[in-house]
């Protein structure tokens, strides 16, 4: 079994407010530094996104790559690999918890990658996209 990288972050939102940031994946180039192109290829009854290409610029990983999106009520999405040009597998997943005046994110992230790499730098290439996504939704979702 993959191990798996994960964190979280306070947002002072309401979930469902953090939840249509996640969910708006047209404005992912906006606030998201990975991200060059976000295109939703396939959509659910209520509008929800269920598969997406994107287009990934993170350093040393530059890919092509479409998710599958699985969307639990509305606190919990997530994401799986459809097809990607370097990454093997990908699975995600954004958990959101009410929190005071605001929500808990949890970010969970396994990835492997079609090319070799030592466990310790994937995981760490992990946790840096974990946090910068998780940084990057805390300041959009709050100076909204």
């Amino acid at each position: 079994m993959a191990e798996h990288t994960s964190s979280s972050i306070t947002i002072e939102a309401a979930p469902a407010d953090v939840m249509s940031v996640i969910a708006d994946f047209a404005r992912y180039p906006d606030w998201t530094g990975e991200v060059k192109e976000a295109e939703v290829l396939a959509s659910d009854a209520q509008g929800r996104a269920e598969q997406v290409r994107l287009v990934m610029d993170a350093g040393a990983i530059k890919d092509d790559q479409t998710l599958a999106y699985t969307w639990t009520g509305d606190h919990e999405v997530s994401w799986t690999l459809v097809k990607s040009q370097m990454l093997r597998s990908l699975d995600g997943s954004y958990l959101l918890k009410p929190v005071g005046t605001g929500t808990e994110v949890t970010y969970r992230l396994t990835v492997d990658v079609k090319i070799p790499m030592l466990g310790m730098i994937k995981r760490k290439a992990e946790k840096v996209i974990i946090d910068r996504a998780l940084a990057g939704l805390k300041k959009r979702v709050e100076s909204a």
